[in-house]
């Protein structure tokens, strides 16, 4: 790979070079260059290994303790395995900066996703990151993945609705969390996507299952049942699978309901599938297997409607039911919201008055700026183009909204339901995180783990080192 074309202008290059210091863009673009075999600094790769890491959007790891969680299997593995405490995720707690998360093994400042949707300060628009419509993330990540990492140790990798997957080059078989119908032909792995239909798998359903109200449950048994035929008729050394009837659930129901202890059954049943597969696999000695999920989840009753008091104040118009920024806005990230301003005048004069009202507004617990800000593992606007000048964290039972119409800042919801997004020190918000495999002593206990633990974590059972990660090696196995 040649550098030159590393520093092809393209959207996202164009705004960093406005808005960044060539310090911090070299800086990110560093690992893309790939080191000569001898040079790269593995350790000795395992390639009779193999390791599964699955994701179950939204499980929080209450429901691992939870005597009303029908999880037999996932229960069965903490005690054969190593468990956690609690897994602590990202903020704000959302599916895209947390499987950044999973996939780096560094918090968002310095993976560069950091939310589902941000605002590109050059427009005034939202860019959406979550399902990948418009970036390669390639383009924006800005530190190597566990997947780079082993593809280029000479391994084989796979993902399975793995997020920021499209168009990946370090993924031998790629199938990304994107909607439509013709995404996995278009963006994935062609060929495998064949092999998977002419074994008689619904691929080609799997656009209208995304469509489907929901969220489409028949999607995780799809995903399943992929991930088998890899183990048993590919052998990968690294599988990532992303699971995610839970998280549609629990955006309906809320968290604890009827249908959330379904949920969870349900993706229970879906390791158990993954269980036997391995089995079932010609590595069946050989495998570890990582259960972890993303966040939890808050119920939720009242919106809070960050926009109507930017309105109030001059900060933005409304017009023909589209917000028209006027100085700032704000972007909606379920619990949290990201607030943006844009050159207005007194701009510090601004952000001080708008700190101060939004401290005095019901529901919102914090209102984070700078240090808070990076302690938490954000970056700050003077640090990264898409990050807001401030944040706002609702309490339990809140939730923000992008609306900026009537006079009332916060409103009752017309029906209940769940979100994320929230500060991640509840436990509530919290991931599960077990790991089993040959090797880890039963009963193990981690204690309270991070995200950023997962990729260095499965580094380290293939034989790898993942330098770059802010985490640490929860096991080690000869």
């Amino acid at each position: 790979m040649k550098t030159d074309k590393l520093l092809a202008p393209g959207p996202f290059f164009t705004i960093v070079r406005r808005e960044v210091t060539w310090r911090i863009l070299l800086a990110g673009l560093a690992w893309v260059i790939p080191a000569a075999p001898s040079d790269s600094g593995f350790g000795q790769p395992r390639k009779d290994r193999a390791v599964v890491v699955v994701s179950i959007d939204g499980l929080g790891h209450a429901y691992l303790a939870d005597p009303r969680a029908d999880t037999p299997t996932i229960r069965r593995l903490a005690r054969e395995g190593a468990v956690a405490d609690g897994m602590v995720t990202v903020f704000p707690s959302l599916t895209w900066p947390a499987h950044a998360s999973l996939s780096t093994g560094v918090w968002p400042r310095r993976h560069g996703i950091l939310a589902n949707d941000v605002v590109d300060r050059t427009t005034g628009q939202k860019i959406t990151l979550l399902c990948d419509p418009v970036y390669e993330p390639a383009e924006i990540l800005q530190v190597p993945t566990i997947y780079d990492v082993a593809y280029r140790a000479g391994l084989t990798t796979a993902g399975v609705l793995w997020p920021l997957t499209r168009n990946t080059r370090t993924m031998h078989f790629a199938a990304p969390d994107m909607p439509g119908d013709d995404a996995w032909i278009r963006f994935g792995t062609p060929r495998w996507i064949e092999e998977l239909r002419a074994r008689g798998l619904p691929v080609d359903d799997h656009g209208r299952w995304c469509r489907e109200s929901g969220g489409g449950v028949p999607r995780d048994w799809l995903y399943t049942r992929m991930t088998r035929q890899l183990l048993t008729e590919h052998t990968p050394n690294l599988i990532l699978v992303h699971l995610v009837v839970p998280d549609h659930i629990q955006h309906r129901t809320g968290p604890y309901s009827s249908d959330a202890y379904w949920a969870a059954s349900y993706a229970d049943d879906r390791i158990r599938d993954i269980v036997e597969a391995i089995a079932a696999s010609p590595r069946a000695h050989s495998t570890y297997l990582i259960v972890c999920s993303d966040h939890g989840f808050f119920p939720i009753s009242r919106t809070i409607q960050p926009n109507v008091i930017l309105r109030q104040m001059g900060l933005l118009e409304v017009r023909e039911g589209k917000l028209l920024p006027r100085g700032a806005l704000a972007l909606s990230q379920g619990g949290a919201a990201a607030v943006y301003l844009f050159d207005a005048p007194q701009k510090a004069q601004t952000l001080e008055k708008l700190r101060q009202h939004f401290s005095t507004v019901e529901g919102i617990e914090q209102v984070l700026t700078g240090d808070d800000v990076r302690a938490l593992g954000q970056a700050t606007s003077d640090e990264h183009p898409w990050a807001p000048d401030l944040w706002l964290a609702a309490k339990r039972n809140y939730a923000f909204s992008d609306s900026a119409t009537g006079d009332q800042v916060v409103v009752d919801r017309p029906s209940g339901g769940g979100t994320h997004g929230y500060l991640p020190d509840d436990p509530d918000m919290w991931g599960m995180c077990i790991l089993w495999g040959p090797g880890i002593r039963p009963g193990t206990k981690l204690g309270r783990v991070s995200i950023v633990d997962i990729a260095p974590s499965a580094a380290a059972l293939l034989g790898l080192e993942l330098p770059t990660s802010d985490g640490r090696v929860l096991v080690s196995v000869p």
